[in-house]
């Protein structure tokens, strides 16, 4: 048994604390990490990446209650801490050392190319070193653990692809070191449309949030635009339907949209039962662990002891390559 643990593949991920998740947020990724823990496949690492977030929320009190909202909510959508090793990226100080040692030998014209940066310049942002520099932190928190694989939508790949790429600058330069990552990408992930029909993002103010209140989801689910535009030739409003398949099999749902063409309201109230009789349970256990918080700073500080012990120990093996320590 313990035989077959040590071959397990080390999966890991990481998400900024940035506020409430919503379930785009669920669908396009939490759900994921929970069944592919649940698969057995892997030994998990899922850490809260409070010092990216840095580069977005500049608030203490802000700070310390997404990061504890962040842990709360993956322990209410089932992700087992007893399985999986849940940790603060601030809490492992290797993460930070390691993205200096890379600096050193990142260029400028590389750290350029990334999406991140690029998006910023597009948009005439004053770009701080913490949005320049992310790629190379990145890679530092993927590198550090071992990692064989990272979930990531198509769009996030790059992630990736610039951890390989440091990874094999450093092996190149300093001998044989890390290994090399490879993006584990779900297929059948589909985009979540937002209530306006444009992928869902706190950043359009566009979502339902995962653990809504039921007035939470009446008011966001009947703001769903159900335009001419939005309307296929079948008379089905798509972004009812397309969220609406997230929640109930399409064969259940066929019999209802083809009695009810061009009835969106009716339509909407269906889907006001579905998402609130999904997100029920989950709103009541969030509400149930909400209540102990001690637990949950001690959940994260036994999920840093793990991370510590392995993160540490690469870290010397680092050093060692580059010539620090002996």
């Amino acid at each position: 048994m313990c035989y077959n643990y040590l071959m397990k593949k080390i999966l890991l991920s990481g998400v900024k604390p940035t506020g409430r998740p919503h379930i785009g947020n669920y669908f396009g990724a939490m759900k994921q990490f929970v069944d592919l823990l649940n698969s057995g496949d892997y030994d998990c690492y899922f850490f809260i990446a409070d010092y990216h977030a840095l580069n977005f929320i500049q608030n203490a009190d802000e700070m310390r209650q997404n990061t504890l909202d962040l842990a709360i909510d993956y322990l209410a959508i089932g992700l087992d801490p007893k399985k999986a090793t849940l940790f603060k990226q601030s809490d492992i100080s290797a993460h930070t050392e390691l993205s200096c040692i890379f600096d050193t030998i990142v260029t400028m014209p590389y750290l350029m190319r990334a999406h991140a940066y690029k998006d910023a310049v597009a948009k005439n942002k004053e770009i701080n070193v913490g949005t320049f520099n992310y790629p190379v932190l990145m890679a530092a928190d993927i590198l550090l653990y071992d990692t064989d694989v990272v979930p990531v939508g198509q769009d996030q790949k790059q992630h990736v692809e610039y951890a390989r790429d440091i990874a094999q600058k450093f092996n190149s330069i300093f001998g044989e070191t890390f290994k090399l990552p490879e993006p584990l990408i779900i297929e059948g992930v589909a985009t979540v449309p937002g209530i306006d029909g444009r992928k869902m993002s706190k950043s359009y103010n566009n979502t339902i949030p995962l653990f809504a209140m039921r007035d939470e989801i009446l008011k966001a689910v009947m703001g769903i635009v159900t335009d001419s535009g939005d309307v296929n030739s079948d008379g089905i409003p798509k972004n009812v339907y397309t969220i609406h398949k997230l929640f109930k099999p399409e064969s259940e749902l066929k019999g209802l949209y083809d009695t009810n063409k061009g009835k969106y309201q009716t339509l909407k109230e269906s889907l006001i039962e579905d998402i609130d009789a999904f997100i029920k349970p989950l709103r009541e256990r969030r509400a149930e662990l909400a209540k102990d918080e001690k637990r949950m700073v001690e959940i994260l500080k036994d999920g840093a002891v793990k991370a510590n012990e392995k993160a540490n120990k690469k870290l010397v093996e680092v050093k060692r390559a580059i010539g620090v320590i002996h």
